[in-house]
């Protein structure tokens, strides 16, 4: 008996803390899950806000792209919860049996002390059974014995009273997981319903894209093309910024030490800058206040050209009209683009790192200005065909461009 106690208890407790572990994972899914939703929502806010809109075909097919891929997010994220759910409702299963298997054979036993209490349960018997001892010592035995075997007893009632509140609250639990679970899988059924309507959407849009294939990657190229002037427009400015700041520090007479990425020469100020930047990777604000990236960093194929590979190096956000580009950590602002041929930029040094903030229609400070956290940089630019409001972004160091998305927190 005493065996099997020890057992359900090893087991009871190993299964607490896999149900931990599984609840901390269920969480996090469940984070994730609200993330993506949340992402949808903005998808369809931010790229598909009226029907009128004069997209390209091409545009369009971007768009839908979007949204697919998180459709598709959804639905893995939706069917791990559900297999962990699953095993949850498995575990919980095994344990309401080994528990109902050690309530039946606690009652059985407590049954047995009763009975047999019953039939010497009189005073007389008690007292014959003290006075039938050999010497004090023994009647002292027997005295604690019998208030031993009462303890006994009560300790296998409270138990029995224990496991049964236990085994009601595991059943209730199993039944909350069920109602989850189906909650989840019915979830499940409408985001594949929608997935399979978005893919012959973006279907029958392809097939008109594949009429003039070469049109359309030539004009995929183009933008490509302009895309990397602007970047060597930004890049001269950055150099030339760069420059500039070392001369002054150099006149200035102001002690500094060269940056490890070759670029700035930083005074003690800016080195304690660049720290606390580098110290909040993957923490950072996003450059708007919301926003959905619809272009990511790095060299890809093009969905629907594979022959068109696509370079970026920043991010694009788009977001709602009218709305302002923010900076997204403490620094000062080291120049402003205003090309006549392009939309303006305005450029954020943070000790040797430096944040661009590209497609901006108007530019709320001048160079110099110190900007902290969430400060308004500018109105970004809506094209009057599309109506998207879309804000370049890049994070570069001593020129090499960084992955925004190791920097802005679940960007």
């Amino acid at each position: 008996m005493k065996l099997r106690a020890l057992l359900f208890c090893f087991l009871f407790f190993a299964g607490v803390s896999s149900m931990l572990s599984q609840s901390k994972k269920q969480q996090q899914l469940e984070e994730r899950r609200q993330q993506i939703l949340d992402e949808i929502k903005q998808i369809n806010t931010l790229l598909f806000k009226t029907r009128g809109e004069k997209k390209s075909v091409l545009s369009e097919v971007e768009d839908i792209d979007q949204r697919i891929k998180a459709q598709e997010n959804l639905i893995r994220v939706t069917n791990q919860q559900a297999n962990l759910l699953t095993r949850e409702i498995n575990d919980n299963t095994t344990q309401i049996s080994n528990l109902r298997d050690e309530l039946t054979e606690l009652k059985e036993d407590y049954a047995a002390m009763v009975r047999k209490s019953y039939k010497s349960k009189s005073q007389q018997s008690r007292i014959m059974f003290l006075l039938s001892s050999q010497d004090f010592l023994q009647a002292y035995k027997r005295v604690q014995y019998m208030k031993q075997y009462a303890n006994h007893r009560k300790k296998q009632g409270e138990s029995i009273k224990e496991k049964t509140v236990l085994l009601q609250d595991l059943n209730q639990g199993l039944i909350e997981q069920r109602k989850q679970k189906d909650k989840l899988i019915a979830e499940n059924k409408i985001a594949k319903a929608n997935l399979t309507k978005e893919k012959k959407n973006q279907e029958a849009l392809i097939a008109t894209l594949k009429k003039d294939e070469s049109g359309f990657a030539s004009k995929i190229q183009q933008k490509q093309k302009e895309a990397n002037t602007i970047e060597k427009e930004i890049n001269d400015i950055i150099r030339a910024a760069i420059a500039e700041a070392n001369k002054k520090t150099v006149k200035a007479g102001v002690e500094t030490k060269a940056s490890l990425s070759g670029g700035f020469n930083l005074t003690p100020e800016a080195a304690a800058l660049a720290k606390d930047f580098k110290n909040n990777k993957g923490r950072l604000i996003w450059p708007v206040e919301k926003g959905v990236v619809v272009n990511r960093f790095g060299k890809h194929k093009h969905p629907q050209f594979p022959n068109v590979t696509l370079n970026s190096n920043g991010v694009e956000i788009a977001t709602s009209t009218n709305a302002n580009a923010r900076a997204i950590f403490n620094g000062e602002v080291l120049s402003i683009m205003q090309s006549k041929n392009t939309n303006k930029a305005v450029m954020v040094r943070h000790g040797d790192y430096i944040t661009i903030y590209y497609n901006l229609a108007t530019v709320a400070v001048k160079k110099g200005d110190k900007v902290s956290s969430k400060d308004n940089l500018g109105t970004i630019f809506t094209h009057p065909t599309t109506g998207k409001t879309v804000l370049k972004f890049f994070v570069t160091n001593g020129g090499t461009y960084m992955n925004p998305a190791d920097w802005v927190y679940r960007m």
